[in-house]
């Protein structure tokens, strides 16, 4: 959806500061907005009506920033004593990010649309790697911020402090080819400045410094803490990792495409992810019931995740180009 970016007084803090808050979205002038911009922000279900994303918009253009030529991908379960998640969610999440690697290369799964997209060192390749995950059982910091829907909020500040923190201890470094992502447990909530999770975004993809050194990250709050607002219905693995992974591919996709928020997005400012939000195309089947249709088959998973944006194409689309 629309970038949020920090909102201060002068130039020259806009371009110091750390933590994004809520702004207009970029325009036809400012299509990139300033840097420490949060990005590709999956609107919540009452925010796309009818649902269909904004795929009737123009293609998107180049604006001479880094892509992900190729991506490897971390996750981190931030679940603190006293939080849970589901009995399925980590081993799907995870298993869905090396059915990707598995499937590196094929034409019949969503990743492949990303390859059209270029830098002005080459072309995106059809390469993802998982690095593996770990659970963090910090406890949570005193709430930075207040939602609508949770008792506990962290800010981005926090989360960006967390993730160091774990990358740390783990000996992890950041790079242009790495995302990391952040999976809090169910009833966290989040903020970026006055946006919230479950009432303004579901996820969103960021970054810490800049350049080549840049730590790539994406929030991915507990889809299912709301699922009227991030749960697109459909569970074809039976679990609440089901919701999570549709805005995990949408941020995974987006990273790849628009690391730093300089890359690939349309007029309005609108990544491949975006463009295509809460817009699923046609089933391919189900694994057993009304509520459990999958329209990709990616390694030996089935999953239910929106389609991409292809310029090749003009339209979003869940395989080839």
């Amino acid at each position: 959806m629309r970038r949020f970016l920090v909102v201060l007084g002068v130039v020259s803090t806009l371009l110091a500061a750390a933590v994004p808050v809520a702004a207009a979205p970029p325009g036809p002038g400012d299509p990139a907005g300033p840097p420490n911009e949060i990005l590709g922000v999956v609107p919540t279900l009452a925010q796309v009506k009818p649902a269909g994303g904004r795929g009737s918009a123009s293609n998107l253009s180049y604006h001479n920033g880094p892509v992900m030529h190729t991506n490897t991908v971390y996750a981190v379960y931030w679940v603190p004593a006293g939080y849970t998640v589901s009995g399925k969610y980590q081993s799907l999440i995870d298993g869905f990010f090396q059915n990707v690697a598995a499937d590196n290369g094929k034409t019949s799964n969503v990743y492949f649309s990303d390859t059209q997209y270029y830098d002005t060192t080459g072309a995106i390749q059809s390469s993802s790697s998982f690095a593996g995950s770990v659970v963090d059982t910090n406890p949570l910091p005193a709430s930075g911020c207040s939602d609508a829907y949770t008792s506990v909020c962290v800010t981005d500040a926090q989360l960006q402090t967390e993730l160091k923190g774990v990358m740390s201890s783990h000996g992890w470094t950041g790079g242009s080819n790495k995302l990391f992502l952040i999976f809090t447990a169910k009833g966290i909530g989040s903020c970026a400045g006055s946006s919230c999770a479950f009432s303004q975004y579901c996820a969103y993809h960021s970054w810490i410094g800049s350049g080549a050194t840049a730590i790539l990250y994406a929030n991915m709050p507990y889809a299912d803490t709301v699922p009227a607002a991030c749960d697109a219905g459909q569970h074809p693995n039976g679990d609440d990792a089901d919701a999570t992974l549709n805005v995990t591919s949408h941020e995974h996709n987006e990273a790849i495409t628009d690391e730093q928020g300089s890359a690939w997005f349309d007029r309005r400012g609108y990544e491949n992810g975006d463009k295509c939000a809460w817009n699923f195309g046609s089933s391919l089947g189900s694994t057993g019931g009304s509520s459990t249709q999958y329209n990709q088959v990616i390694g030996t998973g089935k999953y239910y995740l929106q389609q991409e944006w292809s310029n090749k194409s003009s339209r979003c689309v869940l395989t080839g180009l």
